[in-house]
């Protein structure tokens, strides 16, 4: 199939692409910038340059494809600040809103058949009830401001896609992604920030996190990809685990002394309400169904496993 990633050359698109490639697809990077051609090249993707927040660049992109399938990927991630997680998600937001809207409308005038975007079931699920959730739980109906905009975007993308009746719209809700390109990865200012006894437990460490590695999330995208129907659908690993209990671990595995813990209001001053929430009330979610559906299983089940070899 003629295969279109949107982001193609962030961490998890650099996964995706030859994955992509390797199972017999054509596939084009759509790439904002010259600078990335080469990279795109790299992967073995054919680069197509175009701005995802201009909607005629991106209709352009599109037809010049021709694709089969879209996969929107695309994020403006860098470094997270939890005192400012509104800032550290404002482009993002952006990308998920304007950037979803702009391909929905060049695959509806091109006629794509199948749509694949990207979602976050890591830090958006309702903070009540069980500690795990499935697809059929609400996002957070009631998000402290800073993370709010982050919900809304999510929520938009979810339903644009989901609501688009003229092709096959699917949605993958990833966990915290750990390994090459992440924010958890070998050498990553996060994983050093534990080595060094600076990422405390805060509260209870009662938030439970859903990870997945970036290479089973790539796996499960080709899946998405290739497999037929709609929906919605968690890609973590079988181990979703609170934060008293995975930090510590990692801190072990990494030849660090156990994280230092504080209070709630210790943790507001150092890392604002939204690292307070991280700590101490995120739910985790199941990945049953994506296991069931797209015959999807993640290599790396735990991130026990996972980042015991990273480490």
């Amino acid at each position: 199939m003629k295969v279109l990633v949107a982001g193609a050359t962030g961490a998890l698109g650099k996964e995706l692409v030859p994955r992509l490639v390797n199972a017999g697809h054509e596939v084009f990077a759509m790439i904002r910038s010259e600078s990335n051609k080469a990279r795109a090249a790299q992967l073995g993707a054919v680069p197509i340059i175009a701005d995802a927040l201009d909607r005629a660049q991106v209709e352009a992109a599109v037809r010049q494809a021709a694709p089969e399938v879209i996969v929107n990927q695309l994020t403006a991630i860098g470094h997270v600040d939890t005192r400012h997680f509104d800032r550290s998600f404002a482009a993002t937001n952006r990308l998920r809103i304007e950037g979803t809207d702009n391909l929905l409308a060049a695959a509806r005038a091109t006629g794509v058949r199948r749509f694949v975007a990207q979602s976050n079931g890591a830090f958006t699920y309702t903070r009540t009830g069980g500690p795990v959730k499935t697809e059929q739980d609400p996002l957070d109906r009631a998000p402290i401001g800073q993370m709010a905009p982050m919900i809304a975007a999510i929520e938009h993308l979810e339903k644009a896609v989901l609501g688009a009746t003229w092709t096959e719209g699917i949605v993958l809700r990833y966990g915290a992604f750990y390994g090459p390109g992440t924010s958890m990865a070998p050498g990553s200012e996060q994983l050093e920030m534990i080595r060094k006894r600076k990422f405390p437990v805060v509260g209870d460490g009662g938030g439970v996190w859903s990870f997945v590695h970036i290479a089973d999330a790539a796996e499960a995208t080709v899946a998405a990809v290739e497999n037929r129907g709609c929906g919605v659908y968690n890609i973590v690993d079988d181990d979703p685990a609170p934060v008293a209990e995975w930090l510590p671990e990692l801190a072990a595995m990494l030849g660090a002394k156990k994280p230092v813990r504080v209070p709630r209001f210790i943790g507001r001053l150092a890392a604002g309400q939204a690292g307070v929430v991280l700590m101490t009330e995120l739910r985790g979610a199941s990945n049953a169904k994506a296991k069931r559906e797209l015959g999807w299983r993640p290599t790396h089940p735990t991130w026990r496993q996972g980042l015991q070899v990273m480490s």
